[in-house]
This record gives C-alpha cells, structure tokens and sequence, in this order.
C-alpha cells in the first residue's frame, strides 16, 4: 500500500490562469491512473484536522470546506506495481509525501476442507 499526501485543491495543471482553474483534481487523476494501471484498489481520504510535510496544522472549515487541509489517496496493489505506478507518473507526484506500507491480502472464502 501507498499513501500519497496532498491538499484536495492540488491540480493536475502547474503554473497559474485558466489552465490551472480548469485542470482535474489530482486526487481523481490519481485514482483514475491507478484504475488504468490495474492498481487493485484506489481510494482518496479526506480528513479533519492534521498536517503534511512539515506544513501548519489544519482543520476543517465551519461553513465551507478548507481546501488545504491534508487528504490522501491510498493504493493498494503488489509492491512491484506501485514501485511501477510511482516511476510512471513521478510528475504528478512531485513534492507529494508518498508512504509505502507492506499489507497482508486474505481472501476469505468458504471453508477449505483440507484445514482442521
């Protein structure tokens, strides 16, 4: 599992004007990425009170959502596909922490009867 760290107003656009007020979410970019690598899962958090990279702690707005509080988007996949997933699009994760953490995968099933 990977966990990318980044503010739910990161685009996928750099630079200022249209282009970047246009530009996709990067969040979705990355689960939409994810999804046409054949990444298992892909998945965005957003939180409530945090922070990123050594940024200021951050908590959610009262009327209207704070666009730089910390989200993540998490994937899981095989480590060899993620390594993949990470060299393949280093430009949209530039600057982004990104965290990997070994899982376990179960498939739950019924009852193998070979097991006592």
């Amino acid at each position: 599992m990977i966990r990318i760290y980044m503010k739910p107003s990161d685009k996928t656009a750099k630079g200022a004007g249209w282009a970047r007020w246009s530009a996709k979410p990067l969040y979705r970019e990355l689960v939409a990425t994810a999804k046409a690598d054949g990444i298992m899962n892909a998945v965005a958090h957003h939180t409530h009170y945090g922070y990123s990279n050594h940024g200021p702690v951050l908590d959610t707005g009262f009327e209207t959502p704070n666009p730089h509080l910390t989200m993540c988007v998490e994937l899981i996949g095989q480590r060899d596909e993620l390594e993949r997933f990470c060299r393949r699009h280093g430009d949209l994760l530039a600057t982004k922490v990104v965290v990997y953490k070994h899982l376990e995968h179960w498939i739950i099933g019924p009852m193998n009867s070979n097991l006592s």
